[in-house]
């Protein structure tokens, strides 16, 4: 008879190990597609933007200076933001046969509607004239936050990813 506390020993020797993030045939349609290399080229793009305009829109904030030139930088912001969407829901449809939210990338995709959202919401008060331009900066730097987050999210699946595809070869490698 197994104690509450050989089985906590255990759990403990032998964490419960998550599913890998892609079957072998999901990582084959990865690798083989073109869509891999436009979103593993956009997103560093996408993080250059945002870094530039990040800078731009804080200098607005805190000396009121380049209004316009920031406003412009959150515009572009937002269309590299749009391509890469537009891009994902491809990688993801060719990748797990849905266009977003296949289970792998479920939460990331989730978030990333708010991502959208707060983006688009800027996009509107700029083009609408709501708010002041301070108050559109804001949420820029609001929709910024949620961009780090997300960015963040698919960094960490990134490395997931890796991670599993180097204990598969360990593993076909011992056998």
């Amino acid at each position: 008879m197994v104690t509450a506390a050989a089985s906590l020993s255990s759990q403990k020797a032998h964490p419960a190990r998550r599913a890998p993030l892609y079957t072998p045939e999901e990582r084959r349609r990865r690798d083989a597609s073109a869509w891999t290399l436009v979103q593993g080229l956009l997103a560093p793009l996408q993080f250059l933007v945002f870094l530039v305009s990040l800078a731009l829109v804080l200098r607005f904030l805190l000396t009121g200076a380049g209004e316009q030139i920031a406003a412009i930088s959150v515009l572009i912001k937002t269309l590299t933001l749009y391509t890469i969407m537009v891009t994902g829901c491809i990688w993801e449809k060719v990748v797990f046969d849905r266009w977003l939210f296949a289970p792998a990338f479920f939460w990331e995709d989730v978030f990333s509607m708010l991502v959208l959202a707060l983006h688009t919401a800027y996009v509107l008060a700029w083009f609408l004239g709501w708010l002041t331009p301070r108050e559109q900066m804001l949420l820029a730097l609001a929709a910024y936050a949620s961009y780090a987050i997300n960015a963040t999210q698919f960094l960490l699946k990134l490395r997931a990813a890796r991670l599993d595809h180097a204990a598969s070869l360990a593993a076909g490698a011992s056998a």
